[in-house]
């Protein structure tokens, strides 16, 4: 009797190793990825009214030819290992290929309904290979062309001048390490969409 005893806590022991260890392996803050890496936004930016690179994105509905442009925004990425001191190291198989996004929109008056109150999300494609320790920045569209051409941002062609849109773009991005397990990171860029004066 006292053997098997013995026997049921060492196999219950056991299973809490192993619940233990799976645990760990699961990468939660990548919506329940298994991967040992972690990808991260360290910035987004966009740029002024001026040209200038800045924490936010001044976007001009019309340009004085009176044309429609998309704009741009630059993204720094960071892959590192979600166990600081893995206990077999790091290899290639813990680079990240980062291969899509998608921009979404909201507003802090709760106005979110999407091409009324704020532009429509999309998606994009993207190849950009980060290893393991290391930061790569890319550019991306942020808002396109055709947002420009439809609710709510033509509403700011007729209306008066000076009148602005303030929402957050919300930026996740998409990927894999070279294990095929796939990876996820959100970051965040303020825009004020404007039918700015052009001189």
């Amino acid at each position: 009797m006292k053997d098997m005893t013995s026997l049921k806590r060492a196999l219950g022991a056991a299973a809490m190793m192993i619940a233990v260890v799976f645990a760990a392996a699961c990468n939660s803050v990548e919506n329940k990825s298994q991967s040992a890496s972690l990808l991260t936004v360290q910035s987004i930016t966009g740029k002024n009214i001026a040209g200038g690179e800045v924490p936010f994105l001044e976007s001009d509905i019309l340009t004085g030819d009176g044309l429609w442009t998309a704009d741009s925004a630059k993204a720094s990425l960071a892959v590192s290992t979600l166990d600081p001191n893995p206990i077999m190291g790091v290899s290639q198989y813990n680079d990240i290929q980062v291969t899509r996004y998608v921009v979404s929109y909201s507003r802090t008056d709760g106005k979110n309904s999407p091409g009324i109150d704020v532009p429509l999300s999309f998606e994009g494609t993207l190849s950009l290979m980060i290893r393991v320790g290391q930061s790569e920045s890319v550019e991306f569209i942020v808002v396109r062309e055709v947002a420009k051409q439809e609710p709510p941002l033509s509403n700011l062609i007729g209306g008066y001048m000076g009148e602005v849109i303030n929402v957050t773009a919300r930026v996740d991005f998409y990927g894999h390490d070279l294990a095929n397990k796939a990876v996820k990171a959100t970051g965040y860029l303020p825009i004020y969409f404007a039918n700015f004066v052009n001189k």
